[in-house]
């Protein structure tokens, strides 16, 4: 419960002042200077992109950087949103999911979060390919999309705002390795009870 509060304290403080930024627009480049970024599928276009974004916004990407961006999971989903009148398909509903954290030194998860984009595109069954295009071309447009929402949300993060949520965690594993000793100690001191003999037959 303590680890959930400090977790959504900290995306309060850090997303309470976003904008999207790029450079060139005449808005200030992003507050962080460095980040090391990881993904799943390291080599994947969704981390390839939000490599460049990043560099083009003023953020020098390398694994050396104190603080981690980690793309731990995309999901891309689609479902039947609706139906011909001779039951088959058509209107598709695609929706991509990217969960992300942001990870300090030890590899200590700072705050997490996910953001969500839907599409649906009408799927024509005697034009397979076309529809398999518009598809494929919603998909693009909709990383895009959730590259945009990312960048809104981690434009205005500071490095001193990593910082505290760092000591605030730091802090919080100290108390719970402190309250395990202790317990333990508490065990040690309770005197153990013998086992009952049983009279003799």
């Amino acid at each position: 419960m303590i680890k959930r509060t400090v977790m959504m304290t900290g995306m309060v403080l850090l997303l309470s002042a976003c904008g999207f930024q790029l450079r060139g627009t005449g808005m200030d480049d992003f507050a962080l200077e460095e980040i090391n970024l990881l993904a799943r599928n390291s080599h994947g276009e969704t981390v390839r992109q939000l490599e460049q974004l990043l560099e083009n916004n003023g953020v020098r990407v390398h694994q050396g950087a104190r603080y981690t961006l980690d793309l731990v999971r995309e999901q891309n989903r689609q479902r039947t949103a609706s139906y011909t009148s001779s039951a088959r398909s058509a209107e598709y509903e695609l929706t991509s999911i990217l969960d992300y954290q942001f990870r300090g030194p030890q590899n200590t998860v700072l705050l997490e979060d996910s953001i969500e984009v839907q599409k649906v595109y009408v799927h024509d069954s005697s034009n397979l390919i076309g529809s398999d295009q518009e598809a494929n071309q919603l998909r693009s447009e909709m990383r895009r999309e959730l590259l945009q929402q990312l960048n809104m949300r981690i434009s205005s993060i500071t490095p001193a705002q990593l910082d505290q949520l760092q000591e605030t965690a730091e802090a919080r594993q100290r108390a719970e390795a402190e309250a395990i000793e202790a317990q333990r100690q508490q065990q040690t001191l309770q005197p153990q009870q013998s086992p009952v003999e049983q009279p003799a037959q």
